[in-house]
Parts: C-alpha cells; structure tokens; sequence
C-alpha cells in the first residue's frame, strides 16, 4: 500500500504549508510511493485522518501506511535525522 500524506489546501498558516510541502518534497526525492489528500475537500476525510491519529484534535500533515498512522511531521523530520525513514513508514 502506498503512504498517505494528509494534507490541506486550505491553510492560513505558512508553518502548515511549509511542514506539508517539506514532507511531499522528501517522498519525491527518495521515490516514496505516495497518495496526497487533501482533507479541506471532504469532512470525512478529515475524520478518518484523525482516527487513524487517534487524537480528535490532529492536524495535518499526518503520514499514515495503509490504515496504520506512522505520525505528524515532528516525527517524521525526527526519523530523517536518525535515518530511519524507511521504518518510520513501515516500508
């Protein structure tokens, strides 16, 4: 299964916009098999980004490997730093 990068289009905050785009570029570089979606176009998407969390108040981005949540953008910039994004998206 492809990772999944929960993202919004619709963002007021340059931090948000930065952190989404960081984590995108990173996959791209690496040939990381991936699936952007947007959670601002469909609330249902939003829900199902935030069970995956489990945490009702979770933001994007959220980086998950099928059903199973891998973690927010702190997390995964901790994983390039200790090379091991490879197990942090369970690939």
């Amino acid at each position: 299964m492809p990772v999944k990068v929960f993202y919004t289009s619709v963002s007021c905050s340059t931090e948000i916009k930065k952190k989404q785009q960081q984590i995108l570029d990173v996959l791209s570089a690496k040939k990381v098999e991936f699936e952007a979606i947007d959670i601002s176009q469909d609330s249902n998407t939003k829900d199902e980004m935030r069970e995956m969390a489990n945490d009702p108040t979770a933001l994007p981005p959220q980086i998950c490997n099928g059903n199973e949540h891998c973690g927010n953008y702190e997390a995964f910039l901790e994983a390039i730093e200790n090379e091991q994004l490879e197990a942090f998206l369970k690939l």
